[in-house]
């Protein structure tokens, strides 16, 4: 049987529609975005926008605003991902075990993944809030003194990192949870046999073999880490005193309250090849890894 050239290409043409709309729903802005970081835009329909070259990127690096949103955003995204991390294999460990209740545990630990961000935010102002919230309440009832939390420039970020712990720690778990159920069980079999401890077993065993998973679950998390608006806008809108102004939150001023799109475009661009700068990263050095242990 003799096939036409539409038969043999069948499978590129049922897919190349899906994949020319991804590509253009995701290079348009990126491209659009580059364009406008070169123009000065006040997003006026009378005022048109205006060449200004690499001037919306000097003013950027040399403005003390940009680098104090670029170390709130790195000092949020490093520790909230590092605890999430450490405490979604953790808690993925305990869960991989056999114990009365487990799936009503796994069902109440899911629900803050699946919480809508907004909305959670408001619920954890009212715990942070320093008079009546639940928060300080606890604290008192422990015999410590109350924080300020979110109204604390020095306590801000540690208190959304506590929230966004809390709430994407799941899905650490989740990710860890299903690399533990493909490790083999010969390894532990023969470690029994040589007397190994849980100790032993988990340091010379599991984490070797979940490493890669471990890398896989903390790359997604740090793109998502590194892109936090909702939590932050909902709770802080920056403050107090811009000590939790991230990159996004920045973007978002510079965009929608300052209406300068040039300089808020200009932003967007360094930050997105942070974010692909950290992203290649992680993807170089699972790689790296997962040559190691073939």
């Amino acid at each position: 049987m003799q096939y036409n050239w539409f038969d043999r290409n069948l499978k590129w043409i049922y897919t190349l529609p899906a994949v020319a709309f991804v590509l253009v729903m995701m290079l348009f802005p990126i491209l659009y975005t580059v364009r406008i970081s070169f123009y000065e835009w006040s997003m006026s329909a009378i005022t048109p926008p205006a060449w200004v070259g690499l001037d919306n990127y000097k003013a950027l690096l040399t403005d003390a605003r940009f680098w104090g949103a670029v170390r709130a955003t790195l000092y949020f995204t490093a520790a909230a991902l590092a605890v999430e991390v450490v405490l979604g294999v953790a808690i993925a460990l305990l869960l991989s075990r056999e114990f009365r209740g487990k799936n009503l545990v796994k069902t109440v630990f899911l629900l803050p993944m699946v919480a809508t961000p907004v909305a959670m935010g408001l619920v954890w102002l009212l715990i942070y809030e320093p008079t009546i919230g639940a928060a300080n309440m606890l604290l008192r009832m422990i015999g410590l003194e109350p924080l300020l939390w979110l109204a604390s420039p020095n306590q801000a970020i540690p208190s959304l990192i506590i929230v966004d712990v809390w709430q994407w720690t799941p899905m650490i778990a989740l990710i860890v949870m299903a690399g533990l159920a493909t490790i083999p069980t010969e390894p532990y079999e023969a470690a029994d046999v040589d007397g190994a401890g849980s100790w032993t077993k988990f340091t010379s065993i599991t984490l070797p073999l979940l490493k890669p998973t471990i890398l896989v679950a903390a790359m997604l998390r740090l793109i998502d880490v590194l892109k936090t608006f909702d939590i932050i806008y909902a709770t802080t809108q920056g403050g107090p005193d811009l000590a939790t102004e991230t990159l996004n939150i920045y973007g978002y001023v510079l965009g929608f309250q300052y209406f300068k799109l040039g300089a808020a475009s200009s932003l967007l661009v360094l930050f997105f090849a942070l974010v692909m700068g950290l992203t290649l990263l992680l993807i170089w050095t699972r790689k790296r890894m997962e040559g190691r242990y073939e």
